[in-house]
């Protein structure tokens, strides 16, 4: 197989790793499929688990995705090349092989993989999720408004093509990933976070 389509495939499968059910079992926790959103990803099991766990998912959600894409640069792959194995980690953690392509919504994986791409924009991202969710209260809410910035960042910031193209890619997975949400922000029904939960 092509070493270029070897590391996608070994992203995907990076991605595909459910830190959020794997953490929660390790520590005797409710199965975060069956609890709240039922969503395996960080919002839900610090809602349901606790601040520590929740941290311990997130962490590891961001980390395939800076895994994935710094290695891919590490090895000299070619930069359009970078872009799809960080597409692709984020596919995996949506899509799990795992979780019978099930997964989560592919916010903090999406996050890690751009840090790992282009450390400015990544933390950029990182500031307007948190800031929205400091002032407003919802995870969601921050993750669209975040995503949503993003391809006006990549493109004042790069003005690179294929770069771009992946910012609108990742923009519409993550807005597809939402939907739901969408639907209860504007009801006004969307459930609030608190960072600061125990």
């Amino acid at each position: 197989m092509d070493l270029y389509l070897f590391g996608v495939v070994v992203a995907y499968l990076l991605g595909s790793i459910p830190f959020g059910l794997v953490v929660s079992r390790l520590f005797g926790r409710e199965d975060p499929r069956t609890q709240g959103s039922h969503n395996i990803g960080f919002t839900n099991v610090l809602r349901i688990s606790g601040k520590k766990i929740g941290i311990l998912t997130l962490l590891g959600d961001l980390g395939k995705g800076t895994v994935a894409t710094v290695i891919a640069a590490f090895m000299e792959f070619p930069w359009h090349w970078v872009l799809i194995v960080g597409f692709a980690v984020i596919l995996g953690h949506v899509f799990s092989i795992f979780l019978r392509f099930k997964g989560g919504k592919g916010v903090a994986t999406a996050l890690g993989a751009i840090l790992g791409i282009h450390p400015l924009i990544g933390c950029l991202l990182v500031g307007v999720w948190l800031g929205a969710v400091l002032v407003f209260g919802y995870s969601s809410g921050g993750a669209l408004l975040s995503f949503g910035v993003f391809p006006i960042l990549a493109y004042f910031l790069t003005h690179e093509l294929y770069f771009c193209l992946f910012a609108l890619g990742v923009m519409a997975l993550i807005f597809i990933c939402h939907k739901e949400n969408i639907i209860r922000l504007m009801q006004g029904t969307e459930s609030k976070m608190s960072l600061f939960s125990t």
